[in-house]
């Protein structure tokens, strides 16, 4: 990304609330795809399953995965998602595409850069910018997988580090605009993800703004690795992260006010991209574009966010709607804060 863009994206969102897009998973599972969509020519003779992979295909459906996109920006959105949520190493294991990884996080961030530069040629006065995803992968580096012994772990620090450099590398060198590490459900594998992605800024000679966006798993109002919204703010705030915020687990009403916490202590931009509801006994999400704009409405007018879009169940009418409702707002104004020691471990500490 170059520094014009840079300025651009804090320029936009000085000014404005920002819209990022919608679920990427719901999108796809509209066209139905079999086994052999997955695979395409590409993969054909691939030696297990890969039907469920969505992040493959940005190589075997590269149109569907650009439509998508061309749909969330055509619907207002200002920052897309590269379709890499599950794009690492770790993650790719389930379909032995380990060696694949970097492949699949290059081709998804030149899509994303395609359809952003097809926007910016339509309207240049209105820049997109993409947001190349590091998803939380499907291994826990602070929860052991046995209940019968507390020690155990799948992963360690070092392997969430070697995965994530790959990814970042691969999505930066494929156009994308600023890095956003995602669905965070435990803060050691972030925290991974930091130095990963730190390493990597370090290597190349310059930085993109990076996007730290958490999970709260339940009404409890923690992560899975049992931290509050305060405190797991306070364990990633020395990444000084363009926005800070939370997404997916919870719908808008459910998640309010985590993000109120969240908006109430962070000294960066604060997103938040909910779920369209909790699923229904079929899987399925059934929070309307406009009920979800109306939550989404209401924390704008509340001071509450600069950054929203939508997780799970989420489509383009559901993006449209949200920026229909916050499009007179002015964003969230980053507060100041008396110095103080701020830590964490699963409650926070100020003093």
């Amino acid at each position: 990304m170059t520094s014009d863009r840079i300025e651009q994206l804090f320029e936009a969102a000085r000014n404005r609330i920002l819209i990022l897009d919608g679920a990427m998973g719901t999108m796809i599972q509209q066209h139905k795809l079999e086994e052999q969509d997955y695979r395409g020519s590409q993969y054909a003779n691939w030696h297990c399953d890969v039907k469920g992979n969505n992040d493959l295909l940005a190589i075997t459906q590269p149109s569907l995965i650009y439509d998508i996109h061309c749909a969330y920006l055509e619907a207002g959105a200002d920052i897309i998602e590269t379709n890499t949520f599950n794009a690492t190493t770790i993650a790719m294991a389930d379909y032995d595409m380990q060696a694949e990884s970097r492949k699949i996080n290059l081709a998804a961030a030149k899509l994303a850069r395609d359809a952003v530069e097809e926007y910016n040629h339509r309207t240049p006065d209105k820049p997109r910018f993409v947001a190349g995803v590091l998803g939380p992968t499907n291994r826990t580096a602070s929860i052991s997988p046995d209940v019968n012994d507390p020690g155990k772990r799948n992963v360690t620090f070092d392997e969430l580090v070697e995965a994530y450099t790959e990814s970042c590398e691969a999505l930066i060198e494929g156009g994308s605009d600023l890095i956003m590490i995602e669905t965070v459900f435990d803060t050691l594998n972030a925290k991974a993800a930091i130095f990963a992605v730190e390493t990597v800024f370090d290597k190349q000679g310059f930085r993109l703004p990076v996007m730290i966006s958490g999970t709260i798993t339940d009404a409890s109002g923690r992560t899975l690795s049992g931290q509050t919204a305060e405190a797991f703010y306070y364990s990633m705030r020395h990444a000084s992260p363009f926005s800070f915020g939370l997404n997916c687990a919870l719908g808008p009403d459910l998640l309010r006010q985590y993000v109120a916490e969240v908006a109430g202590v962070s000294q960066c931009l604060v997103s938040a991209h909910p779920n369209a509801g909790l699923p229904n006994e079929f899987g399925e999400y059934d929070l309307q574009a406009d009920e979800m704009a109306a939550h989404i409405g209401e924390w704008a007018k509340a001071g509450l966010v600069n950054i929203v879009g939508g997780c799970c169940g989420s489509t383009p009418e559901h993006i449209k709607a949200m920026a229909d409702a916050v499009a007179d707002c002015a964003p969230r104004v980053i507060p100041q804060f008396e110095v103080k020691m701020r830590l964490s471990g699963l409650e926070p500490f100020v003093h």
